[in-house]
């Protein structure tokens, strides 16, 4: 089989990094520049993406396309490229609902295959090996298992239905991101009574508490930006099964008080404290 022609949209942190990996087994990964930030720019370039013009011409070309951006933006860029009548693989993956997922795949035509998708774990760079869960049908699951084969993003494939990887992926991050944000009002909280150090001490015992990793907090704020709005798709997933959102909903509202912290890497434990406590 002659190797695919790939279009991501668009080249974000994560986005950029699965990219250059699916350039292993692609003979081309195309990426829109049109409206995109300079940090988009520099990440594409650093990773060998193509650049074109516009998002016509990457769906014109890309066999296979893959939807990696702020779970806010999904569904009108789902949209944008099915009512340009794309007849390839589109790889919803998103961190968004099951029934948001399920919604998007309904706005493609017949020639088209949707697959539902879900990363989990870091961008694979520097050693990281996140795992791309898909669920769809079988023969386009295939062809993304031998574009990601041999790289350092693993592939697994839940089963044909859409809307299972989105449910791993917000059932994963709703505990993982809603932990982060417990910890830093742990740590808050203890800090403002001097004992921070010793409640540090005492969660150290324990060696699978985040409590013992208040360092990540730094983390925790500098992505609240994209954090935010996957739980608060979480909680939409815990509405439509019949569960309680509102732990999930304040999490959400803890972490935009970080808002401005977007992508801060500066950002110390004291910064990020200080501003969760004075926003």
């Amino acid at each position: 089989m002659d190797k695919p022609i790939v279009g991501i949209l668009h080249p974000g942190s994560m986005g950029a990094a699965v990219a250059a990996c699916a350039a292993t087994n692609a003979a081309e990964v195309l990426w829109c520049e049109t409206g995109r930030s300079a940090a988009s720019v520099d990440r594409a370039s650093q990773f060998g993406l193509t650049p074109v013009g516009t998002l016509a011409e990457l769906l014109d070309r890309s066999d296979i396309v893959i939807s990696l951006c702020p779970p806010a933006a999904a569904e009108d860029l789902g949209r944008d490229v099915a009512e340009h009548r794309f007849a390839g693989v589109y790889v919803e993956a998103n961190a968004i609902n099951p029934e948001r997922a399920r919604r998007i795949a309904a706005l493609f035509g017949p020639d088209a295959t949707v697959v539902d998708g879900g990363v989990v774990g870091s961008p694979p760079v520097g050693g990281k090996t996140p795992t791309l869960y898909l669920s769809g049908p079988a023969d386009a699951t295939d062809r993304l298992e031998a574009l990601f084969a041999d790289t350092a993003v693993r592939t697994a494939v839940l089963g044909t239905e859409i809307g299972k990887a989105s449910a791993l992926k917000l059932a994963y991050a709703s505990f993982q991101k809603t932990s982060r944000v417990l910890v830093a009002l742990a740590v808050g909280m203890a800090r403002e009574h001097g004992v921070d150090q010793e409640l540090i001490e005492v969660a150290s015992r324990r060696t699978d508490s985040y409590l013992s990793e208040p360092q990540y907090v730094a983390k925790t704020a500098s992505r609240a930006w994209r954090w935010g709005p996957e739980l608060e798709e979480a909680a939409d997933a815990l509405v439509d099964a019949g569960l309680p959102p509102e732990m999930l909903r304040a999490a959400a509202s803890t972490l935009a008080r970080w808002h401005d912290a977007k992508d801060d890497g500066s950002l110390t434990l004291t910064d990020a404290l200080d501003r969760l406590a004075q926003p």
